[in-house]
């Protein structure tokens, strides 16, 4: 059953991000993003992490994301201006991936538990150790990454003055 669950969330999740992409709308677009965020927590109850599973939904599906509607429809953003929004957002996620994908092939056989290995508890302490201490360098890179991106989009959402 958890397999079949799995692969729902796991293809509704990557079905809802290439209509985050190929929307014509950012409303819609921003919509796409709050079902992406919800099939997401849908696989952190799965791997019984319930925590980040009501954080994912409370945090980013709704403050963020209301967030990100009230940004949109301060820019009024124009089609010409969302086509340049995509493209920008479409290779960011291309380099994600494939930098994903060669990490992935790199560290498969280490991600793996080792015989009568204790498994990891899903508690905030654990995660906060993790994350500061094995996962620190990902961390900051995906910050550097995010303060980008958002000077991206203060670049392309300027308004030229004459």
């Amino acid at each position: 059953m958890h397999d079949q669950l799995f692969w729902f969330f796991s293809i509704a999740m990557l079905l809802s991000g290439v209509l985050v992409v190929l929307g014509r709308n950012p409303v819609t677009s921003a919509m796409f993003l709050v079902l992406s965020l919800f099939f997401m927590a849908g696989l952190f109850v799965l791997l019984e992490a319930y925590f980040l599973a009501i954080i994912q939904i409370l945090v980013y599906a709704g403050a963020v994301i209301v967030l990100f509607l009230f940004v949109i429809m301060l820019l009024d953003l124009k089609t010409e201006n969302v086509r340049q929004f995509k493209r920008f957002g479409a290779a960011g996620a291309l380099v994600v991936a494939g930098a994903l994908a060669w990490k992935l092939t790199s560290v498969a056989a280490s991600i793996l538990p080792a015989a009568g290995a204790k498994p990891v508890v899903g508690t905030t302490e654990a995660m906060g150790k993790l994350l500061f201490t094995q996962y620190l360098l990902p961390f900051e890179v995906t910050s550097v990454l995010l303060l980008v991106a958002m000077v991206g989009v203060v670049v392309l959402s300027r308004k030229e003055t004459k």
